[in-house]
């Protein structure tokens, strides 16, 4: 039975180790193996973590089988303080990906929201990345469409997508 707890500090690494098995599955045909490095550098050192909760107001979640845990998630109430729920990352490891797992996920955070009163949920996706048609087959709508620039020259090319909840 797929278990969502609330990640700690301490889960930091766990979250770092399913980044770095996922990423180069999900987005090696999509960016330049330097693009990917540096994104996971930027984005899952310790320091950004602690950011992202403590400045930012993220709340990570681990999806667990016992003791094993097999993705997580973020997310942040009341983005751009608007009655939303953002979905800042979702990642399950690759061995374990079509067992409703990402979905058990996305259905605890819509959960979570509407008790926050959210409206809706929303995240972004690579335009090229094939999770979005699992999105889509969960409710998500593309809403719109924007490039994100980031340091040397990299760039990231989403689709901006929500739910209504």
């Amino acid at each position: 039975m797929i278990t969502i707890v609330t990640a700690t500090t301490n889960d930091y690494k766990t979250v770092q180790d399913i980044a770095h098995q996922t990423w180069p599955i999900a987005y090696g045909e999509i960016l330049p193996k330097a693009q990917l490095d540096y994104m996971l550098g930027a984005f899952y050192n310790e320091e950004a973590l602690k950011d992202s909760v403590f400045n930012k107001g993220h709340h990570f979640v681990l999806a667990k089988e016992g003791d094993e845990t097999l993705g997580f998630a973020s997310y942040e109430h009341n983005y751009n303080q608007q009655p939303q729920t953002k979905i800042h990352k979702i990642y399950i490891l690759p061995q374990t990906q079509g067992k409703g797992i990402g979905k058990t996920l996305i259905d605890f955070i819509e959960n979570v929201a509407k008790e926050n009163h959210s409206t809706a949920l929303s995240l972004n996706v690579n335009r090229f990345n094939k999770a979005l048609h699992f999105y889509q087959k969960l409710g998500f709508e593309i809403v719109d469409e924007i490039d994100i620039e980031l340091d040397h020259g990299y760039l990231m090319e989403d689709y901006v997508m929500e739910k209504k909840v």
